[in-house]
């Protein structure tokens, strides 16, 4: 149970961080600067941590790659589209495709509660990212930025996954990616600089940058203990609860649309949440 409760905290500040992104203008530019942050603490932490075995520096910096794409994906996606549809989009492709690979290639047992637990939260996040339906037409790019956010999601769940686990360490890896992704994203700043004027943001855009920061380090912090500690598929599956917390803040924060249909899509994601926390 700790570890399920661990993956539900992970996602509540997911969602949190991801609101913030959504609420921004500048985008890019948060997330360069979250980069700083993330970057100042992995390299306090690399102090007083040991390296990652050598086994884990090729999932590790391969993730580090994926993780700069995937940044860039959500960035899209929230110009394009409203937050509860690209959110759950993008995080709904996860489940399902770290499922497959860890059942068929890693070789992970899958016994039939979970499964319909994962099948479960995917069809409801799938139900919850294209609905309502008349606004998909309109809503294309939007759809199809976030799908290709959501394999990017799959790509570095199942990077970590491994890496973590041949890593000796779980706050030794999450520090070095930290570090390695925020070098990578502050290469970006030539593509931010117009709206950045290099650095000099307000404080109160700095402010959101280290919330950010300091949110995605929680959150994906707990992520990569829980897959040192249970199977790569329930641990994605559970994450991805946090679609529920961004409908909320998405009909709350943003006047997104609800609805009957986004409601029962929620409490199916939560019931197939309590199938992978009882089993």
């Amino acid at each position: 149970m700790l570890v399920v409760a661990a993956v539900l905290t992970a996602a509540v500040l997911h969602a949190s961080w991801n609101a913030i992104a959504k609420g921004v203008e500048d985008r890019l530019g948060l997330f360069v600067r979250s980069s700083v942050v993330c970057l100042a603490v992995g390299v306090a932490l690399l102090w007083w941590l040991p390296l990652p075995a050598r086994e884990s520096w090729p999932w590790l910096v391969a993730s580090a790659v994926v993780h700069v794409f995937y940044n860039l994906g959500l960035i899209a996606a929230y110009r394009f589209g409203d937050f509860n549809q690209t959110y759950p989009l993008a995080r709904g492709v996860g489940p399902l495709v770290v499922t497959v690979v860890a059942v068929t290639a890693i070789g992970e047992p899958l016994p039939l509660a979970p499964a319909i637990g994962i099948v479960l939260i995917a069809t409801a996040i799938g139900v919850l990212g294209l609905t309502p339906w008349h606004r998909l037409k309109a809503n294309q790019t939007a759809v199809i930025v976030a799908v290709c956010t959501g394999l990017a999601i799959a790509t570095y769940t199942l990077l970590d996954g491994l890496g973590v686990r041949h890593s000796g360490s779980a706050v030794a890896y999450l520090a070095w990616l930290m570090a390695l992704e925020a070098l990578a994203m502050m290469a970006c700043l030539p593509l931010a600089r117009r709206r950045l004027n290099g650095w000099t943001a307000s404080p109160g855009q700095w402010f959101l940058a280290l919330a950010t920061g300091v949110l995605t380090m929680l959150a994906y912090g707990l992520v990569l203990w829980a897959q040192t500690r249970g199977a790569l598929a329930a641990v994605a599956a559970l994450r991805e609860s946090s679609v529920v917390v961004a409908a909320g803040l998405g009909a709350m924060l943003f006047r997104e649309p609800l609805g009957r249909t986004r409601i029962a899509a929620s409490v199916a994601v939560a019931a197939g949440v309590v199938l992978l926390a009882t089993s």
